[in-house]
């Protein structure tokens, strides 16, 4: 069973490849997938991580609140859209 991440306030600069090498440090990550404009093709800063439930909640520990070039990420269990 997995477990969907969200993923806030990432600098705009960090790939999908960046933020699987962080999320790999705690476990098996299924896909990574960050949002981009749909009018600029720039990110946007956010994303989603899919990851076994017990995994995800060792990222979710580590990394919520950690900095990376200068800004502190949101993590946590995504929400489903309504």
């Amino acid at each position: 069973m997995t477990q969907s991440i969200y993923v806030g306030n990432l600098p705009f600069d960090m790939s999908e490849s960046d933020v699987r090498a962080e999320f790999e440090k705690h476990g098996e990550v299924t896909s990574v997938n960050l949002i981009t404009d749909r009018e600029t093709g720039r990110p946007r800063g956010f994303g989603f991580v899919e990851m076994s439930r017990e995994d995800a909640a060792n990222a979710i520990g580590a990394l919520d609140g950690r900095e990376f070039n200068g800004r502190a990420i949101k993590v946590n269990e995504a929400k489903p859209r309504h």
